[in-house]
């Protein structure tokens, strides 16, 4: 297994006991400096939970949603004006939970937004009860006797909603996190990038040395990103002995955005709505 060192993101008198949120941020800042974009090209979008106050520590554009909508405040943001770069921030109970009908919703239709999910098994913000990706067996204030459920596969969901670009890393790794997002938000349609984040305050089992030990990553064991059997394959069990961290799958296809007309050639925010004229429509619906 070839991971850097979690200490490539924290300083040197820090321990292992920072928040994974603070590892994600950074990558997120980093991608959008790399990338070349101003603060004025960027969205960002967040729902509820520790993760989503991460709009308010970014000098872009940004709003803080309600629990499991994020997504489809993004896609109203993004449908009206396409030229911003949508990225959306959320949980795992955020978007795997409540969120889950939106999340399936938003990758079928393969909108151009960048979706980064702080993955930690736990809902962090409301004392450690657990997620929907949370391991079976998994002890919380809301289960002591363990979790009886299997987790949700985010991998495995967004394959089979037709999502075009797949990846997983790990918010101890901020060099490769950073690259993931970077790839996010330069594919043309929807990115889902799922973060390992340590939760270290209600998640003792699945710490920062546990996914060193655990995670590789597929590019250095030659995975090919265009085979979409084979990152089923990869993506089969979230939780198996070795857990694969890298780009599973990406292809391309029409975005939503493309396929509409309104759009197509000035976005909806710059259109001249003086010339418009609703009456016929509004005899219909009356």
């Amino acid at each position: 297994m070839e991971v850097e060192n979690v200490h490539s993101y924290v300083s040197e008198n820090a321990t292992l006991h920072n928040c994974g949120d603070f590892g994600i941020l950074m990558s997120l800042k980093k991608a959008i400096f790399e990338s070349n974009l101003s603060p004025s090209q960027v969205l960002t979008v967040a729902g509820i939970g520790c993760s989503s106050k991460l709009p308010q520590w970014l000098k872009t554009y940004g709003f803080h949603s309600i629990h499991g909508r994020a997504l489809p405040v993004a896609t109203g943001a993004r449908l009206a004006n396409n030229k911003l770069k949508v990225v959306v921030t959320g949980g795992d109970g955020d978007g795997y939970g409540i969120g889950m009908g939106h999340f399936i919703h938003a990758m079928r239709r393969n909108l151009d937004i960048t979706y980064i999910v702080f993955n930690n098994q736990v809902y962090g913000l409301t004392k450690g009860q657990v997620s929907p990706t949370a391991i079976k067996g998994f002890k919380s204030p809301s289960t002591l006797a363990g979790v009886i459920e299997q987790p949700v596969n985010p991998i495995t969901l967004a394959l089979s909603a037709q999502a075009t670009f797949i990846a997983r890393a790990f918010a101890g790794n901020i060099p490769h996190l950073t690259q993931m997002i970077k790839e996010g938000m330069a594919h043309k349609g929807f990115s889902l990038i799922d973060v390992f984040q340590p939760c270290v305050t209600f998640n003792h089992i699945n710490t920062y040395q546990w996914f060193q030990k655990h995670i590789y990553d597929l590019q250095k064991e030659g995975h090919d990103t265009s085979d979409r059997i084979a990152a089923f394959k990869a993506a089969d069990d979230p939780w198996q002995e070795k857990i694969p961290i890298g780009v599973f799958y990406k292809t391309e296809r029409p975005t939503y955005e493309e396929e509409s007309p309104q759009i197509a050639e000035l976005p909806l925010v710059k259109h001249d709505l003086s010339k418009i004229n609703v009456s016929s429509t509004m005899e219909k619906l009356i």
